[in-house]
């Protein structure tokens, strides 16, 4: 497995702060859901690429509606990351959906089903 370095450990992070606000405030697609949110990037170590994995609270139509929007404003947001940030090359924006979050919730809802089945039983063997 290759080692990130230390520089493209620090780039990951100021392109995503950025993009975080680019997408919260500086674009007005109506197709972009208000809950979206930027949750990690992956830069190419040469900047040519950028992949953008990005959250949305909402159903599968908010989530889809959401990438398409993305996708259509890559341009304009590739843009203002330009402008904010100084470097020698601006990547190319991929966006991709990510549902770990989404996942996570769901399964610590299944652990706390069981773990309440599993009270219940106790309590009903002690009476």
């Amino acid at each position: 497995m290759k080692h990130k370095s230390i520089k493209n450990t620090r780039i990951n992070g100021e392109v995503l702060k950025e993009l975080s606000q680019i997408i919260s405030y500086g674009i007005k697609d109506p197709r972009i859901a208000p809950m979206t949110s930027v949750t990690s990037v992956n830069v190419t170590p040469d900047l040519k690429e950028c992949k953008v994995y990005i959250s949305v609270f909402g159903d599968d139509d908010a989530k889809k509606s959401t990438i398409e929007g993305l996708r259509s404003a890559s341009g304009y947001i590739r843009r203002q990351l330009a402008s904010g940030l100084n470097l020698r090359n601006t990547p190319e924006l991929s966006f991709y959906l990510d549902e770990s979050i989404e996942y996570a919730i769901n399964m610590s809802k299944k652990i706390d089903d069981v773990i309440g089945e599993h009270s219940d039983d106790t309590e009903d063997e002690e009476a």
